[in-house]
């Protein structure tokens, strides 16, 4: 993977649209497009801009991969991973809490909280397309280009102050998660729209 690492940032912006369409479509790698951004913001500062919409461009791709794949027998899959312990607890939060559970993850760089397995449940379950991705967009772009922005000015300092602050973004995503839970059940109880 570290070799991976190295041509991808040899490829500057194209590196990370390639990278963050093979994550968005959901194989393995914690961290991989974030730190990826960051290494090539650093290496190419001026490309900060190109860099982050490409990573956003490549996550709605990848996402769009992943949702068809778990929207048509992803039911399947889920329910092995998902029918006791930690993955049951999981899915019932998805249950009871729906897309804020997809926000989150995916707007926040908080390596514990289970992305992979909230959005797989929200495609399984045939969340509508449009707005499982609209929910992507809406946590990649903050993100992404925070990440880029960081890159760009904090040079090799970046990731250290990410980690260093792992504890802001804990704070920051039950801010949010009541923030947004408490809006969608007053939407819901007075039937103003569609619960997040």
């Amino acid at each position: 993977m570290g070799h991976l690492k190295n041509v991808l940032v040899s490829w500057g912006p194209a590196g990370i649209f390639l990278f963050a369409v093979i994550d968005g479509a959901g194989v393995p790698n914690p961290g991989g497009t974030d730190l990826l951004l960051i290494a090539v913001t650093i290496a190419q500062p001026s490309s900060m801009l190109l860099a982050a919409g490409l990573a956003v461009l490549g996550a709605l791709a990848g996402s769009v991969i992943f949702y068809e794949i778990f929207s048509r027998g992803g039911e399947r899959v889920l329910s092995r991973y998902t029918s006791s312990g930690r993955g049951l607890r999981l899915r019932a939060w998805f249950l009871r809490y729906g897309l804020i559970t997809v926000f989150i993850p995916a707007l926040l760089p908080i390596p514990v909280l289970p992305f992979k397995l909230f959005a797989a449940s929200a495609s399984a379950m045939r969340v509508g397309r449009a707005r499982f991705l609209m929910v992507i967009l809406a946590g990649r772009v903050p993100r992404y280009f925070g990440l880029a922005y960081l890159g760009s000015t904090l040079g090799e300092k970046s990731w250290p102050w990410v980690q260093a602050h792992i504890w802001l973004f804990c704070v920051i995503a039950i801010v949010l998660f009541a923030g947004l839970y408490f809006a969608a059940r007053s939407a819901s109880k007075s039937g103003a729209g569609q619960e997040f």
